[in-house]
């Protein structure tokens, strides 16, 4: 078996026959986000409180059973059988470098990793292996591992040399695996002066290209994989990766059809926009491949179904145009996912959960209304004293909820969530990590036949 590459726009295996990768993302596993484990602001926020209050062994008890639990071959199996034949696995740069010991690799960062590839690859399924946090933070928001609203790898060249060592590393250590499809160096990428990531990019390629010259290249797009035309070359056997959420589809999406924040949605418009996120791909005659999309879901019937519509129109537009696509998000704990945890963990945290979404604390679970009254006065200032202020990447409505809400009250809330490790022996701890095991998780039946059905419909 031979490496997949890139034949003009498709993706062929090594006789020729197109493979159109689809498939799921495993978010919230070795790049941990907030909405998706219920916790609240950054990951190393997270763990750093965690840590404090269980001690670093009885941390590394709980963090790496809860590696362990979260993707089996219980979830091979089930993608398997779904008809899935990629998925993405979103990684955090902190299992292979440490900030204190930069451009020191951590070679045991690689054995939850390897694990899941070979599980994957044993069932005929590809991993995308996608590097969601680097370090600096590449993106405004926390999942990129972001404790500010600053991207601050942009503006400091050793941020971006770190990540250069860090993909050389890995590069090297799949360069000869099948089962790798191939490599997304950076996860939406949030550069506000769109000047260094094209030369970074350059770079980066380069480098990369030196280890390993063979596997496909899986590039998002500035702006959060929306703007291509920072991209100065195509560059050989690589996919340039748009990410295609839909704005009814949000936690603050309205009816569908209908209206969402004064914007209509409807088929056709989620077509429009289709259109114009790959108008790059399709002039460039290079493969389409969406890397992330998927509704949030409310719990209310008659919303969700809604959400499932709007699924089934994006994934007949992908069919269309013979895009492949990474649906977001396989495993959570109750928003996007194909399946959701429960156990002891929910028991435990399912209040705090509730609380965090009342506050609006993290930003992919908000509808932007919570705390309306508080906040108001604020966004009045705002809008009175700063009418022009459009800052990057949403401008002013959504920075001013990113600050005080998904930051601030955020980080406010961290202590509340650590504590409830407290006074737990190491059997609840690995109840509470196991948790998020298959065997103790509840199916979101309609989305998994949705998807099922379009992946044997072909």
């Amino acid at each position: 078996m031979t490496l997949l590459r890139v034949s003009g726009s498709r993706l062929v295996n090594e006789t020729g026959d197109t493979v159109r990768l689809r498939g799921v993302g495993l978010g919230g596993w070795l790049n941990m986000e907030n909405f998706i484990t219920g916790y609240s602001a950054n990951e190393s926020s997270m763990r750093a409180a965690v840590r404090g209050v269980l001690g670093e062994e009885r941390y590394e008890l709980f963090f790496d059973r809860f590696l362990t639990s979260f993707f089996t071959e219980a979830d091979a199996d089930l993608l398997r059988d779904m008809g899935v034949n990629c998925v993405r696995i979103p990684v955090n740069y902190r299992h292979f470098e440490s900030d204190d010991r930069p451009m020191e690799i951590i070679e045991r960062g690689f054995h939850h990793l390897d694990r899941v590839v070979t599980m994957l690859g044993e069932r005929g399924v590809y991993s995308v292996i996608d590097l969601h946090a680097l370090p600096g933070a590449q993106n405004q928001h926390w999942h990129s591992d972001n404790p500010t609203h600053v991207a601050s790898f942009w503006q400091h060249r050793h941020f971006q040399d770190r990540a250069v060592h860090l993909w050389e590393a890995v590069a090297d250590h799949y360069k000869d695996n099948p089962w790798v499809a191939g490599y997304n160096p950076v996860n939406e990428p949030g550069d506000p002066s769109g000047q260094v990531i094209g030369p970074f990019y350059d770079r980066l390629v380069k480098a990369l290209r030196a280890v390993d010259p063979a596997h496909v290249l899986f590039l998002d797009g500035n702006t959060y994989s929306t703007d291509f035309s920072v991209f100065r070359e195509v560059y050989e056997n690589t996919v340039f990766v748009c990410h295609d959420y839909a704005l009814a589809g949000f936690a603050h999406g309205g009816p569908y059809p209908g209206y969402t924040r004064g914007e209509w949605c409807d088929r056709e418009e989620l077509e429009r926009t289709f259109a114009r996120r790959t108008a790059f791909q399709r002039e460039t005659g290079t493969p389409i491949w969406v890397g992330e999309f998927g509704p949030v879901y409310t719990g209310d019937p008659a919303v969700d179904e809604q959400r499932y519509r709007i699924l089934s129109d994006q994934l007949e537009i992908f069919d269309a145009h013979g895009a492949g696509w990474s649906i977001w998000t396989y495993k959570d704990v109750g928003l996007q996912g194909l399946v959701c945890a429960g156990g002891t963990y929910m028991e435990r945290f399912g209040p705090f959960i509730a609380k965090k979404k009342r506050l609006g604390a993290d930003r992919w679970g908000s509808t932007m209304e919570e705390t309306a009254n508080e906040l108001a006065p604020l966004h009045r200032l705002i809008d009175t004293e700063f009418p022009s202020w459009t800052p990057y990447p949403w401008g002013a409505r959504y920075q001013t909820d990113d600050l005080i809400r998904h930051i601030l009250i955020a980080q406010a809330l961290l202590p509340e969530y650590a504590e409830l490790f407290g006074g737990l022996d190491d059997d609840e701890l690995v109840a509470l990590a196991d948790s998020f095991a298959l065997s103790a998780c509840t199916r979101r039946e309609p989305l998994i036949q949705l998807l099922g059905d379009n992946l044997s419909a072909g």
